[in-house]
């Protein structure tokens, strides 16, 4: 379906969205600032985070002292929200979050003020009477003086008759995320929904810029609403099956999307596009191999098992660098 977006506001050039940010953050720098510059892609905290576990889905805390993931299948038949906390400097053993592990759960998102978590499940509806399995919704929390509340379903107009995917909110609390639903351009598209009067506004389609007759999923949108990251599959600039992309804001109209390029993208599955509340980190997930890399001798069978069974194995892992990697337009 062809449908106009509706103007966005004017958003302000990247410089000044850089400084906010910085501003706004410069007295809760993350407790795990690395220091110094981190120009490739490097996975975080092989062993704890990144294990050689399908890991996917990275959401830090405001405080950056949490780290909420995502554990799947090897097929990606089933989700699970875990986190982590950093303690003395070292992150803990994950543990299943206290509202996951039943259904199939996933795409996690905390809001700026750290007052509310939204994520997609498989859950049943409340008072549901079908045992069948439940499509994809999008579902929020809200924080309590000691964890978070109970998960309630977002509803329509947000949630359709197909699944919801990956849900982002810009700092006027305006969400993004995917949707099969009909009337799109083709598969998967992006929409976003605006809050206004404490109600959720019918969902727009983003538009030419950045739907195609491919899938478009996961968006990261900027705070701001400036820039929008996603990923992609089958389009025919990708590098791998599922890229990321980059769309800006230009007074009201969204550019057309760009392929981020290596070393972000890579000949596999890269997704789940993160900046971390401090805005100095760029994280997401990949399933980029160091298995099938050029040997120069046979390896030995316990070689072989080992690789298999850590990070870059070809499941998804969790990988971070600098924010300057995205070259982020002024």
């Amino acid at each position: 379906m062809q449908q106009r977006m509706n103007p966005l506001m004017a958003a302000p050039c990247l410089l000044i969205f850089l400084i906010i940010v910085a501003a706004q953050n410069s007295d809760r720098t993350l407790p795990f600032n690395f220091g110094k510059p981190t120009s490739e892609p490097t996975v975080f905290a092989p062993g704890v985070i990144s294990t050689g576990d399908y890991e996917v889905c990275p959401q830090f805390s405001v405080d950056g002292k949490t780290l909420y993931f995502v554990k799947s299948t090897p097929d990606a038949n089933f989700w699970t929200i875990v986190f982590s906390r950093l303690e003395h400097g070292k992150w803990s053993a994950p543990q299943i979050a206290p509202f996951s592990g039943q259904y199939s759960d996933a795409d996690e998102f905390i809001t700026h003020d750290g007052k509310q978590m939204f994520f997609i499940s498989k859950r049943p509806l409340p008072n549901a009477t079908s045992r069948e399995p439940h499509k994809l919704d999008i579902w929020v929390m809200h924080r309590t003086a000691t964890s978070w509340g109970e998960p309630s379903n977002l509803g329509a107009p947000v949630n359709s008759e197909e699944s919801e995917y990956f849900p982002t909110l810009t700092n006027d609390g305006t969400l993004y995320f995917g949707s099969g639903r009909a009337g799109g351009k083709g598969g998967v598209d992006l929409y976003r929904s605006r809050f206004v009067n404490g109600k959720y506004q019918e969902p727009e389609n983003l538009g030419d810029g950045i739907n195609s007759k491919f899938d478009e999923y996961e968006p990261f949108i900027a705070p701001d609403e400036s820039f929008l990251i996603f990923m992609a599959g089958g389009r025919p600039d990708g590098l791998g099956r599922f890229d990321l992309f980059i769309s800006y804001n230009r007074n009201g109209r969204w550019t057309n999307a760009k392929n981020l390029g290596a070393p972000i993208n890579s000949a596999a599955d890269e997704l789940s596009p993160r900046i971390t509340p401090d805005g100095k980190y760029f994280f997401w997930a990949s399933a980029r191999s160091a298995i099938d890399r050029p040997k120069t001798r046979n390896w030995t069978i316990q070689e072989l098992t080992d690789a298999y069974h850590r990070p870059q194995n070809g499941l998804g892992d969790i990988y971070f660098i600098d924010v300057s990697a995205l070259k982020l337009e002024r």
